[in-house]
């Protein structure tokens, strides 16, 4: 389903400058087919992340990266805020990004919910680094957030980037979320906050001088 702007802004074309960034949001094993915490068609965003990627010059993924007790885990887990199975922990291979999603070097890489009593769906919320600041010192105006899962880390992503100050959009044909419903309420919160979808055709940059 596409997700016209409704706030009378022209997404039909964007172009793309040194003032952008691009977000990554999770395109971890654990949330994708096979993984504790499986995305349906998770996958199906790597290569239009892949596509995009080269499009932008800052670029950060975020990613879970639990300790094996972390506060969200629970041993009968009713799939809902702070009662998931264990998932994403540190450098096991449920952690690691898919095996096809090309991390450049120069991408700034975000661990989040790392303490064993904090949870943290964003990587704004991370204990490791400011990112907004990160962002502003990169004179970072817009963001455009990828990923996976919609209707949560990449929900409270957009949602915590339009708080920062920053223009927000979601890439529609580079995310994925676990529920029709909350999907659909996730895109009605984030239009309300002045986020705007995007379809990764969309997106289009100048070929760099000086470069």
């Amino acid at each position: 389903m596409t997700h016209a702007a409704t706030d009378g802004s022209d997404t039909t074309g964007i172009q793309l400058n040194e003032h952008d960034a691009i977000v990554i949001v999770d395109i971890q094993n654990d949330f994708l087919e096979g993984g504790a915490l499986a995305v349906q068609e998770g996958h199906l965003t790597v290569p239009v992340i892949n596509s995009i990627l080269p499009l932008f010059d800052n670029v950060v993924f975020t990613r879970d990266w639990h300790p094996p007790d972390h506060i969200s885990f629970a041993a009968q887990p009713t799939y809902e805020d702070r009662s998931w199975p264990a998932h994403a922990v540190r450098n096991t291979p449920g952690a690691q990004f898919h095996k096809d999603l090309h991390v450049p070097e120069h991408a700034l890489i975000v661990n989040k919910a790392t303490l064993r009593d904090r949870e943290e769906y964003s990587g704004f919320q991370a204990s490791e680094i400011d990112l907004a600041k990160w962002l502003r010192d990169r004179g970072v105006l817009r963001l455009f957030i990828a990923g996976i899962a919609t209707d949560y880390c990449v929900h409270h992503t957009a949602l915590d980037g339009a708080g920062e100050g920053f223009q927000v959009f979601v890439v529609e044909d580079a995310v994925r979320g676990i529920s029709a419903d909350t999907v659909a309420q996730t895109w009605q919160i984030l239009a309300a906050a002045g986020v705007t979808p995007v379809l990764s055709s969309h997106l289009h940059r100048e070929p760099r001088t000086g470069r």
